[in-house]
């Protein structure tokens, strides 16, 4: 099954090929650790190894910002939530704006999102947190889509892959210390691989 999807996903991608979109899958493992601690390489799985795979799209609103090697998008996207036997599966809607900083002709990309998530239920992860806490939860928390990732086709110099990025993605989910919704320490954080390709 997964074949077929990832066959269709390149067909599309290639059809279509101005490069004003983009469309990514991704898969991944709720980490029991803190947004900081995975961005300084230190994150332990969570129990029960629940999981998310996910598809995002997105549009160029601008690109070389200021000159730069920065584009600009705003993207949309859709989540399931594996929770196994810690509790019922939750979907998701995203809806957020992305900055990209391209390094070396773009061989290289670090990526930055920002909007909100809403979700159909509360993460397992979440629950937890909030009770181990006493705070609150939330549908609606404060998204973040932290990325960084390579241009296969220039890495390994085939045109066939131009323009399709491997990466890896941090999911994050929040209250920002009691901004949205009065959730103060709560969330969640998913570490990802993905696939993506502008057409």
């Amino acid at each position: 099954m997964i074949k077929y999807i990832f066959l269709f996903f390149l067909l599309v991608t290639t059809i279509f090929a101005d490069e004003d979109y983009t469309l990514r899958l991704g898969a991944g493992v709720a980490k029991d650790s803190s947004y900081g601690e995975i961005l300084m390489g230190r994150s332990q799985e969570y129990k029960g190894n629940p999981r998310v795979y996910a598809v995002d799209g997105g549009y160029l609103l601008k690109k070389n910002i200021f000159e730069l090697a920065l584009d600009l998008y705003v993207y949309g996207g859709l989540a399931y939530f594996d929770e196994e036997s810690l509790g019922k599966d939750v979907y998701e809607a995203t809806l957020y704006l992305k900055l990209y900083y391209n390094f070396f002709d773009e061989y290289f990309r670090f990526g930055f999102g920002e909007g909100g998530s809403y979700t159909s239920g509360i993460l397992f992860s979440e629950y937890e947190s909030a009770r181990d806490r006493g705070d609150n939860t939330s549908h609606y928390l404060n998204y973040l889509d932290t990325t960084i990732d390579f241009n296969l086709g220039k890495v390994i110099k085939n045109k066939f892959f131009n323009k399709m990025y491997v990466g890896f993605l941090i999911k994050h989910r929040s209250g920002i210390f009691g901004l949205v919704n009065h959730v103060k320490k709560g969330g969640s954080n998913y570490n990802c691989f993905y696939i993506e390709k502008k057409f």
